[in-house]
């Protein structure tokens, strides 16, 4: 098969689909590869990084994508993306469909093979292209929302751990996941209250059993959230459904109750964010202030990281994307109940429930 993998064109996106070690598995075993001119730059992967096993460089992403019979990238393809993909095409990357209908209904009319990252689910049901990119970015909030809590940036002021003699700062996590644990075990590590709350009491008797003693639990009620965020001084969203939008956890009125330099970070945000005031920012101006709050809603957070993230995520698409050049999409998806979970739009139609509903339009058998 012919793989396709093009420069990330998203603002401040400095992951690569593939790094070099990928490459050399599938030119191994005799797939090509096409690669465009210093698409690995920002993950630190260089042009002769690639050509030394066996990828071909091409200048321009028109070519990457008119030569390929399966792009491999990392975000959603933008506007400018949409014309250059063609029908029959597989496409495998994070689509996050259900936040937007725009790219949705822009993908059904390519006639591609869109196979999203985020919606392939394995035998227990966990998300494993998902997982490594929910542990960065659970990490990275705690990271930004330590330094956002800063007075220059219009926080509250506060050194999130604290210092002999002065109380460390308050973390509210929401969501119980792989978001919600990471950002949990950073924000313990600083020394902060941290309160993690979900309504999967498994979920709760996890963290409560993994973490330290000083990172509570609570079971999340829309009365215990706004208990709980009249004190909290940085809020970190982390809620998902699978391949859904977010649910609304944070109201508009519920800033109101919040002390002025809170700050909120919405992992969730790209799947239509669980705050109400969520909207997509960048990592070149990653913040606005609402009613004295400072919310930090980075769409790509990971892209931050770039080495760390195309590493972790590499580790985890290779054996799918191996299994999809060896064996084609159709034998790949019907011998592969996990990657089978993954296609969400074939040929024009929509295969995925949860998209459909979140735009009202039909589904179809996959």
């Amino acid at each position: 098969m012919i793989i396709g993998i093009p420069q990330e064109i998203k603002n401040n996106e400095s992951r690569v689909g593939m790094t070099p070690a990928g490459v050399f598995e599938l030119t191994k075993r005799n797939h090509k590869v096409y690669i465009q001119t210093q698409a690995g730059v920002g993950s630190g992967f260089f042009d002769d990084d690639y050509k030394s096993v066996g990828a071909t460089i091409l200048q321009t992403i028109e070519e990457v994508y008119a030569i390929a019979e399966m792009i491999v990238k990392v975000k959603e393809p933008i506007e400018v993306e949409y014309s250059l993909i063609k029908s029959n095409q597989i496409v495998f990357t994070y689509f996050h469909f259900a936040s937007s209908e725009p790219l949705t209904k822009a993908m059904m009319k390519s006639n591609a093979i869109c196979i999203a990252y985020e919606t392939v689910e394995d035998e227990e049901g966990t998300l494993p292209l998902l997982t490594p990119m929910s542990e960065v970015a659970g990490r990275m909030a705690v990271q930004q929302g330590a330094k956002y809590l800063e007075k220059p940036i219009k926080g509250r002021g506060i050194l999130l751990g604290g210092v002999p003699g002065v109380s460390p700062g308050k973390v509210l996590i929401l969501g119980a996941g792989v978001v919600g644990v990471q950002a949990a075990k950073m924000a313990a590590g600083l020394g902060a209250h941290v309160t993690v709350m979900d309504v999967n009491m498994k979920r709760l008797r996890y963290v409560n059993d993994v973490l330290p003693s000083h990172v509570v639990t609570d079971f999340s009620s829309e009365y215990s959230i706004r208990q709980k965020i009249k004190d909290h001084d940085l809020i970190i969203g982390g809620v998902l459904l699978k391949g859904a939008k977010a649910p609304k956890l944070i109201t508009r009125e519920m800033l109101k109750e919040m002390r002025p330099g809170t700050v909120l970070v919405d992992v969730a945000v790209d799947q239509g964010g669980c705050m109400e005031t969520t909207r997509p920012t960048t990592h070149e101006d990653p913040t606005y202030i609402i009613d004295d709050v400072v919310h930090y809603c980075v769409a790509n957070m990971p892209g931050a990281v770039p080495y760390t993230s195309t590493i972790a995520l590499t580790n985890v698409t290779l054996s799918y994307v191996l299994k999809l050049a060896d064996k084609g999409w159709k034998e790949a998806c019907d011998t592969d109940a996990s990657l089978a979970k993954g296609l969400n739009i074939v040929n024009g139609k929509i295969v995925y429930k949860e998209i459909s509903e979140a735009f009202d339009l039909e589904a179809f058998e996959a």
